[in-house]
């Protein structure tokens, strides 16, 4: 978000509701998070935001328009007090759990867990054959819960943001 000089004619809203714990510098610039009503809403800035100040939102015509615009949409909706409207996209449940067990099986395998460790702590030991293990379906799914939780973590939650509502 950019603060529009004074006088200016473009329509713009000012930033209400911040307080200072809500507010922080990065690198990159500034990071506000404004909670309006129910919804929470994440501000990134080029400068410190002002409370009194009026902004205006520039999007990059990017690969995340559709969900930047989105959110753009959803913050002014509710920011002139009507209801923000639904969420992007909403991860089901047995997709949310399946990227916790990736992150779970992740970090188990990162503290020195055998995949057969890991395998019984997200499934339970009794699923686990103590013969075959090698070629067992729950061994294939515990790999391929760790790799997908690396996947993860070297960026790949950002795919998760970008499904949106085409399911790409």
């Amino acid at each position: 978000m950019t603060a529009l000089p004074v006088g200016s004619d473009a329509t713009s809203q000012p930033l209400l509701g911040l307080a200072a714990g809500q507010i922080r510098r990065a690198a990159d610039g500034w990071h506000t998070v404004l909670r309006i009503g129910a919804v929470e809403h994440r501000i990134w800035s080029r400068e410190a935001p002002t409370v009194a100040a009026h902004y205006v939102v520039e999007l990059s015509f990017d690969g995340d328009f559709d969900a930047r615009a989105y959110a753009a949409r959803r913050l002014w909706r509710t920011m002139s007090g009507r209801a923000p409207g639904p969420a992007f996209h909403e991860l089901s449940k047995q997709r949310r759990e399946r990227l916790s067990a990736a992150l779970r099986a992740l970090d188990a395998r990162g503290d020195g867990g055998t995949y057969r460790t890991i395998a019984e702590a997200l499934f339970g030991r009794k699923r686990i054959p103590d013969r075959a293990w090698k070629t067992h379906d729950l061994r294939n799914r515990t790999v391929r819960l760790v790799q997908t939780g690396l996947a993860l973590v070297r960026g790949g939650y950002r795919q998760i943001l970008r499904r949106g509502r085409t399911g790409k």
